[in-house]
């Protein structure tokens, strides 16, 4: 128990670094898209900041899903 809370503190904690170093990078980028999402598009937002959503996600729900729970099955 005491270890899922420690992983899942640190996790929040290096992802929220990552998120800070990113809007801090991409203060000048001048590369704009939009995203086409299933109902609307977004604004136009930097291409790097779209890819580091995209990785920040990934490893939050990475770091959610236990796999010890399918090789114990």
């Amino acid at each position: 128990m005491i270890y899922s809370i420690r992983k899942f503190i640190f996790t929040l904690l290096f992802n929220s670094s990552i998120l800070m170093m990113l809007i801090i990078g991409i203060q000048n980028s001048s590369n704009k898209n939009k995203v086409n999402l299933i109902v609307n598009e977004t604004v136009h937002l930097p291409v790097s900041f779209i890819v580091g959503i995209s990785f920040i996600c990934g490893s939050l729900l990475g770091s959610v899903i236990d796999t010890n729970q399918f090789s114990k099955k």
